[in-house]
């Protein structure tokens, strides 16, 4: 049977997904790399005979990672939605996790349903690298960081702009415009967390705002400087990106979901460097 069958015949089935991009490159199906949906779309037409199409609530680069992206896919089968998570995880490589199933109307969508989303950024700000954290952060040992400079640089982002300043090339949106709800910047211990909240993203987006944020966290370049550029859509001063394994798309948010907040809306852990491990002189800049 098809995805183009009556409705009647068919349940639509919503996934909470996490993933660990450094293992994938990206969301979306790629002709000759792995992606994470060909990965779980492989999965499920191993369990029922046939090919079904995932559709995803968004795009994550090569190495970005997920907390709680989601997608649904329509099936005929008599499993129980509830039940797909489970089974899903028995054919699921290393690196991909379905947190839960369940089983939405046929008119929900989980890209264009979604309200907004959430990605965090984090940056391990000390000088001696840590294995524990490398896969999840960009250890920044050049400079301390200041992340109140950060804040400051964060907040005129909220509100609708056209941020083609933080819009990498080859993408196939036509327009930049963002409505920017929800920025935050804090640190814990020797890790410093950025997250930005929006109803959807430009392409590299958020690994160009990082990277020139992080300018403005050392000094190298003001807050003021920094809202200019972005203002005046000056694409040619934004250079460099910050690296993905940094990046984890933390949530997606969505008016109707039937999914409680456990699963799905901060299942990033932050690790929580103990205030004595500062004291020590090798940690210091």
């Amino acid at each position: 049977m098809s995805e183009s069958q009556s409705p009647e015949l068919t349940q639509r089935v919503a996934l909470v997904i996490q993933y660990q991009g450094t293992h994938f490159h990206g969301w979306q199906w790629q002709p000759k790399y792995r992606s994470v949906q060909e990965e779980i779309e492989k999965a499920i037409s191993t369990v029922i005979g046939h090919k079904v199409t995932l559709h995803g609530a968004g795009r994550t680069d090569s190495g970005v990672h997920a907390a709680a992206q989601v997608a649904h896919f329509n099936i005929a089968s008599k499993i129980p939605p509830s039940k797909w998570a489970t089974i899903l995880n028995g054919y699921l490589p290393s690196g991909i996790l379905i947190r839960a199933s369940a089983g939405v109307s046929n008119d929900w969508h989980a890209r264009f349903n979604a309200t907004y989303r959430r990605y965090r950024y984090t940056l391990y700000n000390e000088k001696v690298p840590n294995l524990f954290v490398k896969p999840f952060s960009w250890h920044y040992y050049h400079a301390a960081l200041d992340e109140s400079l950060i804040c400051s640089a964060l907040k005129p982002l909220i509100g609708k702009h056209h941020l083609a300043a933080f819009h990498r090339a080859n993408s196939g949106r036509k327009h930049s415009w963002v409505n920017v709800q929800e920025v935050e910047c804090y640190r814990r211990g020797g890790l410093v967390h950025i997250e930005i909240q929006a109803d959807g993203f430009l392409y590299g987006m958020v690994r160009l705002l990082v990277g020139m944020l992080v300018q403005v966290a050392t000094g190298e370049r003001t807050v003021e400087n920094f809202t200019q550029i972005w203002q005046q859509e000056r694409r040619e001063q934004v250079k460099y990106a910050a690296p993905p394994q940094g990046l984890c798309l933390l949530r997606v948010g969505y008016d109707e979901f039937p999914f409680p907040p456990e699963i799905w809306y901060d299942t990033q852990p932050l690790f929580n460097f103990a205030d004595n491990f500062r004291d020590h002189s090798v940690n210091k800049f």
